[in-house]
């Protein structure tokens, strides 16, 4: 048990941005007067954590990207669609490096200081997730948006912060519609960074990501690492939009820095929702023939072994043998995990079916 909640967290998580991040962030998006403490203990947090920083940035003078590594395998799909069992169970091939949850928070003081760094976020994180109890270690595979939030200003993330602004959020960093060109170069450097910083520090050779995010930006993925494979993860929409809606909820009102109403937070995830899916539709096409792996979160649950074995078939993963046990052996362990059961009321289904019923009726999950 850490010693924090997330119930309480009593700082934002841009302290974990470096110095131009935050106060681009910070001076173009402003709290709300019941969140100024809050803010000020941040910033003061910030303060303090930015003197490590720029060592780690020094150090970053001297840094060579990782030579001779096969481009990412991108694990994408709406919010609460499955993407972190199928990236959890893919991330015990040892030949793949991911972006930790210590990145996400410290993505700064990867080349310094991370030994101690680690050993302090182990002591003080919450041990689990607040929606789902899953269980949170600094080690774990986690998705890169999170560490990106804390390195540009580019990302869609910073809604958990500030969610008054999440519909300009996401035209320019979800589908990445309206971001200028100078914007886009600094996400696609950034999210470059991301990934040699885990290649290096692992040592290894593939970067396994998972990143809902990402859903929205296969062009510009596609831009940076055209040899790049794709799993796309599909759920039944309307335990996605319930499951999506209870995470969102009460994971804002530790992050927030704003005030969002319920009905206006559940208007931003449909509008979200159907803005990635129709970006995803638009530009699923451009990957190479062989690249792209669609399936069900419902097929990958009940065998989460034999359609590992097809995406690495399929996606030309390399020897899905000598990795099987290992894979077995975390489905195994993860067999028993009690999830979440919800109940669809007229209300939900109603909501889904007038704003995702393309999707519904595309995979066959119509009620």
């Amino acid at each position: 048990m850490g010693l924090l909640r997330f119930e309480n967290l009593p700082v934002n998580t841009l302290i974990g941005a470096d110095r131009a991040t935050f106060d681009k962030v910070t001076g173009t998006m402003k709290p709300d007067a019941p969140y100024f403490g809050k803010a000020r203990r941040t910033k003061w947090v910030h303060w303090i954590l930015d003197w490590f920083y720029r060592i780690n940035e020094r150090k970053m003078r001297n840094f060579t990207s990782p030579a001779d590594v096969e481009d990412p395998v991108f694990i994408i799909g709406h919010w609460r669609s499955g993407t972190t069992f199928v990236h959890n169970v893919l991330s015990k091939d040892p030949k793949f490096g991911y972006c930790t949850t210590y990145q996400t928070v410290f993505p700064h003081l990867m080349l310094w200081g991370r030994g101690f760094f680690r050993w302090v976020m182990k002591v003080v994180m919450p041990s689990h997730r607040p929606t789902d109890s899953l269980e949170l270690n600094p080690d774990q595979p986690q998705e890169e948006e999170f560490a990106l939030s804390n390195m540009t200003a580019c990302s869609y993330y910073h809604f958990w912060s500030y969610p008054k602004h999440t519909a300009e959020l996401r035209r320019k960093f979800l589908v990445m519609k309206d971001c200028t060109p100078e914007e886009m170069e600094e996400f696609k450097r950034e999210q470059k960074k991301l990934i040699d910083l885990a290649l290096a520090v692992s040592g290894k050779k593939q970067f396994l990501s998972k990143n809902p995010p990402h859903t929205g930006r296969v062009k510009e993925l596609l831009e940076m690492y055209p040899d790049a494979k794709f799993i796309f993860l599909i759920r039944n929409p309307y335990t996605v939009y319930k499951s999506t809606m209870s995470f969102v909820w009460n994971t804002i009102q530790s992050t927030k820095l704003q005030d969002i109403s319920r009905e206006e937070l559940e208007d931003e995830v449909m509008e979200s929702y159907k803005a990635i899916y129709d970006k995803y539709e638009e530009d699923k096409h451009l990957i190479p023939e062989g690249h792209l792996f669609e399936l069900r979160f419902e097929d990958f649950e009940k065998d989460p072994v034999g359609m590992a074995e097809k995406i690495y078939k399929s996606l030309n993963l390399g020897d899905f043998e000598s990795v099987r046990p290992l894979m077995a052996e975390y489905a195994v362990q993860k067999k028993g995990f009690r999830k979440n059961k919800y109940e669809y009321d007229e209300k939900t289904l109603a909501a889904v079916d007038a704003h995702w019923h393309k999707a519904v009726e595309q995979w066959g999950y119509r009620i």
